[in-house]
């Protein structure tokens, strides 16, 4: 069953650090293994964004963490089943490597078999304002399997801190993975009268 399986996420050096380590502890705290693979640039912008604890924190909850230039781990190859990938954050540089296939290191190659393999991998692209590159790499990607998904705030559920968005964005991510957990994507929008 797919929400029995392990799912992957990946962080990148874009900013919106704060997202990723939300996944990363509802997977975890809902009982799904994660498999954690952090960029270079990702942990800085951790320490950046977060605090210097951010990483160590995450690094306990996942099941697994694999070393970002470790090309033959499990999550490299299409025969490790996975419930899908989320890259939260994703910089413009991952989307650029996914959307061409440029799998030189951990994260772009494991997104690459995701992709192959007809798994879910969504990307949490993080940039703005966009140029033409930006969009036509957004469209490849999306051309060739990923799902787009920016972490833009939903004003309709009336966030009132930082930590409201962040909650929202994270849920909504993993409810893109169709991981039917309850409980784990948050309250569905049920019209006008459903108001937090």
């Amino acid at each position: 069953m797919t929400a029995r399986r392990p799912v992957v996420v990946g962080l990148s050096g874009a900013s919106g650090a704060a997202i990723g380590v939300r996944v990363v502890e509802l997977l975890a705290g809902a009982g799904i293994a994660v498999h954690l693979v952090v960029s270079t640039a990702a942990e800085r912008t951790l320490r950046h964004e977060v605090g210097p604890d951010a990483l160590p924190r995450i690094a306990g909850l996942a099941a697994v963490v694999h070393p970002v230039a470790d090309i033959g781990a499990t999550i490299a190859s299409g025969s490790f089943r996975t419930g899908g990938m989320i890259v939260a954050p994703c910089s413009i540089r991952t989307l650029s490597a996914i959307a061409s296939s440029a799998a030189d290191n951990l994260l772009v190659r494991a997104a690459d078999v995701h992709l192959k393999e007809r798994r879910r991998l969504v990307l949490m692209v993080r940039e703005t304002p966009l140029h033409l590159g930006h969009i036509r790499a957004m469209a490849q990607a999306c051309e060739i399997g990923a799902v787009i998904a920016p972490p833009v705030p939903a004003f309709y559920r009336r966030p009132r801190t930082v930590e409201d968005i962040v909650e929202h964005t994270a849920r909504r991510a993993i409810d893109l993975l169709d991981l039917q957990v309850d409980g784990l994507a948050g309250p569905e929008w049920a019209g006008d009268g459903d108001r937090p």
